[in-house]
């Protein structure tokens, strides 16, 4: 009996850059725990793009009527985004505009971090501290997924995503505890971005030497060695 050999089908180019414009795309949003645990829950999901203008426009409104005062109200604006845009998670952001949410989203999560802040008298440079290392991360991820290099799934989940953060904060702030919560966020936060950036490109930069050294020995091997090599293969073979 003759069995045919198999085929492997070649993957649709369409269906690859969809593939890989969502990964990216939710790589973006810096989704943490919460969402990974409701992910799964959530059906089809929200359109992201509206979910998140609304968030931010209910936020803004919060602090324009001056609503955000010492209290309990403080955790709201982190409840509104979360309650709005964690549904949205689930969905492929193909859309035309769904590459707008993870900006929209990143900058309603500073806008968020900087009111809670002002609210509750936290210092300027530690949000600003704060904000800098989140926008590090972002900016990294940006740049690995560009080279084709994926960050680990783990630094999304230890990171604790915009959502864990937000309710972090929002409760610190509402008990009146958010200068040392935005404190002990921002040194761990710190900590594991900067650390774990640096030994993953560590570990790129070894590999890229290895593989250039490996071609480079390729390159000046004569061609009587060449084949003698492809000999003494074959005989092992």
């Amino acid at each position: 009996m003759i069995t045919q050999p198999q085929v492997t089908p070649t993957p649709d180019p369409d269906e690859e850059r969809r593939r890989i414009q969502t990964e990216r795309l939710l790589a973006y949003r810096d989704d943490g725990p919460l969402v990974a645990a409701l992910k799964g829950r959530l059906g089809r999901g929200l359109p992201p793009v509206p979910t998140v203008l609304v968030a931010l426009i209910a936020i803004i409104a919060l602090a324009v009527t001056g609503s955000l005062k010492d209290g309990p109200i403080l955790l709201v604006p982190a409840l509104v985004l979360v309650l709005l845009v964690v549904p949205s998670a689930p969905r492929d952001h193909l859309g035309r505009l769904d590459w707008l949410t993870p900006p929209l989203l990143r900058g309603t999560e500073f806008l968020t971090i900087i009111l809670l802040g002002l609210a509750a008298g936290t210092p300027k440079w530690l949000l600003f501290v704060l904000l800098y290392v989140v926008g590090y991360h972002t900016y990294d991820t940006v740049y690995r997924t560009r080279q084709s290099i994926w960050p680990p799934a783990w630094i999304f989940l230890a990171g604790l995503g915009w959502e864990v953060r937000l309710l972090i904060l929002g409760v610190g702030a509402a008990l009146g505890q958010l200068t040392l919560v935005t404190a002990i966020l921002t040194v761990y936060l710190l900590l594991l971005f900067s650390i774990e950036s640096v030994v993953s490109w560590v570990r790129l930069d070894k590999a890229s030497a290895q593989a250039n050294a490996d071609h480079e020995q390729d390159l000046e091997q004569s061609p009587e060695d060449a084949a003698e090599q492809v000999t003494g293969d074959a005989e092992h073979v």
